[in-house]
């Protein structure tokens, strides 16, 4: 599989701390790759440079062949790189269908038709289709979360980076949520890059693990290996892969 994304070097600095410490690594078409590390250790801020929120310090960042680094989040997602957040950001005052017609109307999304019917297509591909005419501001927790996935995926992504994707979720509702991650890697072959602190969940979706700790790469490897890695131990994990649901 060729490279979809490479990132080389990135650092980031805010006064005296070093947020992001010269991040190399590369994503292939198709992959889905997890990034993790204890709070604090650069995740996050790891996603604003790459999405454009924040400019970086030094480094490089190609996707599909093309350098990202100076350009601005909407001319990223016009690319095909978009992205959920840690917190939900709907577009209040509109309906479900009117903020994923929203991102249907993106440059790249509106190459491939009729906008309304995508919206309609892309709400009933994350069960959202018999709320559509609701106002979001009478969603519970659960569907905000999969109204963030149908605005990401309303751009016609080619990478979705996912940012702690079942945070504040109950059990049931991550159920679900895992179900429609494996749908869109496995049946659509959506490449994925995602972060999360539900270490079991995590662990059983992705096929590959970058660590993080202290703004720096610590160790890369399937997740096996990476739930064995001392230093990975050490930073974040402090149980073994038994517990984890791995071994």
């Amino acid at each position: 599989m060729s490279a979809l994304l490479e990132v080389e070097g990135l650092t980031k600095r805010f006064a005296g701390l070093v947020a992001v410490k010269e991040v190399s690594f590369t994503l292939a078409a198709g992959e889905i790759t997890g990034i993790l590390g204890p709070n604090g250790a650069g995740k996050t801020t790891l996603f604003n440079l790459l999405t454009g929120f924040l400019p970086s310090d030094r480094g490089a960042v190609n996707f599909d062949g093309r350098s990202i680094l100076k350009e601005r989040p909407h001319q990223i997602v016009n690319r095909g790189l978009a992205r959920t957040f840690q917190l939900c950001r709907p577009f209040h005052g509109l309906s479900v269908r009117e903020n994923v017609e929203i991102g249907c109307l993106a440059p790249r999304a509106r190459q491939e038709g009729d906008w309304r019917r995508q919206a309609s297509v892309i709400l009933d591909e994350v069960g959202l289709a018999e709320k559509a005419d609701q106002p979001v501001e009478v969603l519970p927790y659960g569907d905000l979360r999969r109204l963030e996935f149908a605005r990401a995926l309303a751009t016609r992504p080619k990478l979705l980076l996912l940012d702690e994707p079942f945070a504040g979720l109950g059990a049931g509702e991550i159920g679900g949520i895992v179900h429609l991650i494996r749908r869109l890697h496995d049946k659509e072959g959506l490449s994925i890059l995602i972060i999360e602190h539900r270490l079991r969940e995590f662990m059983q979706l992705v096929k590959r693990v970058i660590a993080m700790d202290f703004g720096e790469i610590i160790a890369v490897g399937a997740p096996a290996q990476i739930v064995r890695h001392p230093r990975v131990i050490e930073s974040y994990i402090g149980k073994n892969e038994a517990e984890l649901g791995i071994a």
